[in-house]
């Protein structure tokens, strides 16, 4: 898949975070990548040569990175439109 496909999904799933270049997730949106962890209310950073997803566990912030070329799928979860 290439990268601008991949970065589209990410915008589809996430918000610009005002005053900064990140992207958090929309309210009641999930997504995984790769099959792995599934991510929700986690603030995304699309760059250049990786991914940064931030997480908050409790008063820890915790960074997961992934190189663009590592992503092989990406899922995103939604709630059910009435």
């Amino acid at each position: 898949m290439q990268k601008e496909t991949l970065e589209k999904v990410f915008e589809y799933a996430s918000m610009p975070l005002h005053g900064t270049l990140s992207r958090k997730l929309r309210k009641g949106m999930k997504i995984q990548i790769n099959e792995g962890r599934i991510y929700e209310g986690a603030v995304l950073f699309l760059g250049t040569e990786f991914i940064r997803i931030t997480e908050k566990d409790g008063a820890t912030a915790v960074n997961t990175y992934y190189s663009w070329e590592g992503v092989q799928s990406i899922r995103t979860y939604s709630p059910e439109a009435e």
